[in-house]
């Protein structure tokens, strides 16, 4: 079948053919970035905090003086702890998907002119480093020694851990032990790199990566009170939280529990990424939504064709065509539009991502997701024509006569 014959034929329709070609353009420029959306939704859903998550739960009071803060810790550490169930209890200033602690703005030399960002610092006690279950990748974890109080929001000079895509980002092919971070008027010196701790908001705040976090040991005191991390087995989580607001109450009756942001993290996780989990239903509903539109109207289109051309099928047919022949030719005749909409689509799913880049801070679109885009809609133009090029097919040239 030539390709020449085709395109002739379809000069003859132009208004149809562009119409056509033109949904499939836009739906291919929607397509793309749908997919892309719903990966990039995915991929957070699925993000590794770099804590055991299901054996962590937080605990967070307010209402409290400086003045009161080493009583409180003492009185509803030890109430906590006495829980039957619970391995540990510690304080610590954020946890993964909770609200946030101390961010600040980091710098890579002494002279202040090299920035790395903003960071989240996980302040913490030697209990709560330990129970978050990190995973050391080099280097070591603080000694008892190293655990310090605060002077206004860190430790001075304090020892710190760092996440492997910090240590990568700054110090490319080096050592990240004993290399040294300037912020808030003091030096950190990295004496650890753990595999992931994801920022306590990941995908919001200042930080370029989920993973762009300090953890800073710490001594609980005046100004480091409040909040607290709990381990004990998955399976007694449920209960253990079922009484903290009870037992907090009862330890500490001046202080006021949150009990919105006191449960178990898998639970703040399920509720943090509750959003996305919408968004990757509207979006999927959307694709699914837009495959059906343009193959409906690659149908209409050819069905309509089928009927406008049944004698000229009746005398191809007469003079020798086969049913594969007619097949062959409206499947050819799809594809060469189905490929001028995808042509102008993959130029419009770009201009489209700049527009979300600007507005919506999403990523680049990456390239792989114009060739699937494009299978993707040349598979459907080839199965909604199959059924109108096979009713073509079956034409017999009696049939074309008897129907003018």
């Amino acid at each position: 079948m030539q390709v020449g014959i085709i395109v002739a034929a379809l000069k003859k329709h132009r208004l149809a053919t562009f119409l056509i070609a033109i949904e499939i353009a836009l739906a291919c420029a929607v397509l793309c970035n749908a997919i892309f959306m719903f990966m990039e939704k995915s991929r957070a859903l699925n993000l590794d905090s770099g804590v055991e998550e299901s054996s962590l739960g937080v605990v967070q009071l307010s209402g409290f003086s400086a003045d009161n803060a080493n009583d409180i810790n003492a009185r509803v550490i030890n109430a906590i702890r006495a829980i039957p169930g619970v391995e540990s209890v510690g304080v610590i200033s954020a946890v993964p998907f909770g609200d946030p602690g101390v961010r600040a703005g980091v710098n890579i030399d002494e002279a202040l002119e090299r920035s790395g960002g903003v960071l989240d610092f996980y302040l913490g006690d030697a209990v709560a480093l330990n129970s978050l279950g990190l995973k050391l990748l080099s280097g070591r974890m603080p000694e008892p020694a190293e655990y310090a109080p605060i002077e206004q929001y860190v430790p001075s000079n304090a020892p710190v851990l760092v996440t492997k895509q910090l240590a990568d980002r700054y110090w490319p092919g080096q050592a990240a032990v004993g290399q040294s971070i300037w912020a808030m008027d003091t030096r950190f010196t990295v004496i650890g790199v753990v595999e992931h701790l994801v920022v306590s908001q990941p995908g919001g705040g200042e930080a370029l990566g989920n993973d762009w976090s300090l953890i800073v040991p710490a001594v609980a005191g005046p100004q480091f009170a409040g909040r607290y991390v709990v381990r004990a087995k998955p399976q007694d989580l449920p209960r253990i939280f079922g009484q903290v607001g009870k037992v907090v109450s009862a330890a500490a009756p001046d202080v006021v529990f949150d009990q919105t942001a006191s449960r178990p993290v898998s639970e703040l996780r399920s509720d943090y990424f509750r959003g996305a989990k919408v968004m990757m239903g509207l979006l999927a509903a959307v694709i699914v939504a837009l495959l059906g539109a343009t193959a409906l109207g690659i149908v209409g289109l050819a069905s309509y064709w089928v009927e406008q051309r049944r004698k000229q099928i009746g005398i191809r047919r007469a003079l020798g065509a086969t049913r594969t022949d007619i097949l062959r030719y409206f499947q050819i005749e799809n594809f060469l539009i189905v490929t001028m909409g995808i042509a102008a689509g993959l130029i419009l799913s770009y201009a489209m991502n700049l527009g979300l880049m600007r507005f919506y801070e999403l990523p680049r679109l990456p390239m792989a997701y114009l060739p699937i885009s494009a299978i993707a809609l040349w598979l459907l133009g080839q199965a909604a024509v199959l059924v109108p090029a096979l009713k073509a097919s079956a034409i017999t040239p009696v049939q074309a006569i008897r129907s003018l």
